[in-house]
């Protein structure tokens, strides 16, 4: 990338890369988490369908509330976490990326904080960065879990406006108990914000890009919103409804949440086409949900096959997912395990702190793929060392 000197780029960019994990052309890609299975062809008909139905139409701008879409929410939230909401409770964007940003430009912004744990997704300073708001990361135990009483601390003493939490996180699977998220709820609604006036608390933000892979019958902290109006749910059309390219994601928050959100959106942000394809999709929930059980167990076998390995005379370390993906390690140089699969054609994920990996499940054959080609770099790392 090349950006001359002459262009008024902001100083804070300067030196910066785009975002994006690496989109190669290998044969098998396990580096961003998404769903391996494409569509059902009755699927597929129904979203060429309700495309066919609105095409006539596209001479005027959509819905730009999207009543219709934020019920259809409703209704699959009903069922799939057993709480129903208002329709006005909920608000949809162009993936949940579009979602955190516009959480980011209605709370945060010059002499407003966020607050995360580390690690964890790697948009979120960014997101931080674009909107002038300060990031502050507080580190996670060692196997990943949060520290709550670490955390509450941090909330009291750095007054952010937003607390991010990712439930399962983003890179590590690791889930979080109901129990901690009341307790960092009660912190939030304690605390004072930075920049803010009296009686203004934080709100807090769960993440659940990744929650229908979570083991059947752990509860979604949506079940928490009618009694807590600082909190907001954001979920995901990309990861278990094999939806990510259509590129859409939603919140579920109080209303009061929404309308902040509603703020600062663009207008007309969802375009008519994304609309009608993700209400296709919400037709057939239980087809598009159909192989999450699958990789559910994929991801399990996968743990427990990557448990019985060694490197260099040590036993992996694999953390506990709840996820679509399993992060493992410690590599003395994971460049060169990462680069020695690349070359045998399968791409994961050199993600956060030094010396782990990341790989996302895929299908039966991929995943037989990465056991054999990862087997051949460990054998390999043996006779480097």
């Amino acid at each position: 990338m090349s950006i001359p000197a002459s262009l008024p780029l902001r100083n804070d960019l300067k030196g910066e890369e785009p975002y994006g994990a690496p989109q190669l052309d290998v044969p098998v890609c396990l580096n961003v988490n998404e769903n391996p299975y494409p569509p059902a062809p009755d699927v597929v008909d129904t979203i060429a369908e309700r495309v066919r139905q609105i095409a006539p139409t596209l001479n005027r701008y959509p819905d730009r509330e999207h009543m219709a879409l934020r019920r259809a929410f409703s209704d699959y939230l009903a069922k799939e976490s057993d709480t129903r909401l208002d329709p006005e409770q909920i608000w949809a964007a162009n993936g949940s990326n579009e979602i955190m940003l516009q959480l980011f430009q209605a709370f945060g912004g010059p002499g407003r904080k966020a607050l995360g744990f580390a690690p964890t997704y790697s948009m979120y300073p960014e997101y931080a960065r674009d909107t002038f708001t300060q990031w502050v990361t507080v580190p996670r135990n060692e196997d990943f879990t949060l520290d709550v009483d670490a955390a509450i601390a941090a909330i009291n003493e750095v007054r952010p406006a937003m607390v991010l939490v990712t439930s399962p996180n983003n890179p590590t699977g690791t889930p979080l108990p109901m129990d901690q998220t009341k307790r960092l709820l009660a912190a939030c609604e304690q605390a004072s914000v930075d920049g803010a006036d009296e009686g203004v608390h934080p709100i807090l933000v769960v993440d659940e890009a990744y929650v229908e892979f979570r083991t059947p019958g752990v509860p979604s902290a949506v079940t928490l919103i009618d009694e807590h109006p600082n909190l907001a749910v954001s979920r995901t059309m990309s990861k278990a409804f094999a939806y990510a390219g259509a590129r859409v994601g939603y919140i579920a928050a109080d209303r009061g949440i929404v309308d902040a959100m509603r703020i600062v959106r663009m207008p007309y942000h969802l375009s008519a086409v994304t609309q009608a394809a993700a209400l296709a999709a919400l037709e057939h929930t239980d087809e598009q949900l159909s192989t999450v059980a699958h990789l559910r167990e994929t991801r399990e076998a996968t743990a427990a096959w990557l448990k019985g390995l060694t490197y260099k005379g040590r036993p992996l370390t694999v953390a506990h997912s709840e996820s679509n993906f399993v992060y493992f390690g410690l590599f003395d140089d994971r460049d060169f395990i990462f680069n020695e699969l690349l070359r045998r054609g399968v791409l994961i994920r050199d993600v956060g702190p030094d010396g782990w990996l990341r790989v996302c499940m895929g299908t039966d054959e991929e995943m037989a793929t990465f056991r054999a080609a990862f087997a051949e770099v460990l054998a390999l790392a043996e006779k480097e060392a």
